[in-house]
């Protein structure tokens, strides 16, 4: 008898500029044999440097609104003034590989596959501070004094809501960090939930025996 578990959704969310891309690009250059990493579908236009496909779909409003119309997705939500979501077929098909299945997504989509999946495994990553938060969105240098503001009163809003995550993650040293979601991924897959099916024909075979002794 041998322990074959379903992969482990987990979503990973963070403030804009907690560094939740990065975290999961170094996860995949180091573990990628283990993970899947959900490609998000955005109505947001790409950043220099991003392509279709790999950090995101790029899809018009009307294009995502039809997927929405077709249950196309797991989740979406709004964020300043676009919509982001994640489509449905390849995350069910990760996991029933039993590939761990990543999905970056904001707060709100989160708790919607929560409600959904209610095993999901919920990371929060954030900066050491509020100050190097306003730093790392200002580094970027790719949106305007009105985005980051508005991505700071986000994440004002946002930490309201961390207590409904499993872990926190602060984004300090990168290496340490990606090696912290690593092992708390990892651990999930020893947790007594998630090896029913394991339990099940221990059970089974132990009943057996004792049959046989009595």
């Amino acid at each position: 008898m041998t322990q074959k578990n379903r992969g482990i959704l987990t979503v990973v969310s963070g403030f804009s500029g907690a560094g939740k891309g990065t975290i999961m690009k170094e996860l995949m250059k180091v573990h990628g044999e283990r993970y899947a990493l959900s490609i998000s579908a955005t109505t947001r236009a790409p950043r220099p440097g991003e392509t279709e496909g790999v950090e995101y779909f790029f899809r018009s409003r009307e294009e995502f609104e039809q997927m929405i119309a077709d249950e196309a997705l797991i989740e979406y939500a709004a964020y300043v003034g676009n919509y982001y979501g994640t489509p449905r077929a390849y995350v069910e098909e990760q996991l029933a590989a039993g590939r761990d299945v990543i999905l970056e997504i904001e707060i709100q989509g989160a708790l919607k596959v929560k409600r959904r999946f209610p095993d999901t495994l919920l990371l929060f990553v954030t900066p050491p501070s509020a100050a190097i938060l306003k730093e790392r969105l200002t580094g970027r240098g790719t949106e305007t004094s009105d985005v980051i503001e508005s991505r700071l009163v986000r994440a004002a809003e946002e930490i309201c809501g961390i207590e409904a995550y499993d872990y926190l993650i602060v984004n300090d040293r990168l290496q340490e960090c990606v090696e912290r979601v690593h092992q708390i991924i990892s651990n999930e897959r020893y947790r007594i939930s998630r090896n029913e099916s394991f339990l099940a024909g221990m059970r089974a075979e132990l009943d057996a025996f004792s049959q046989k002794n009595k």
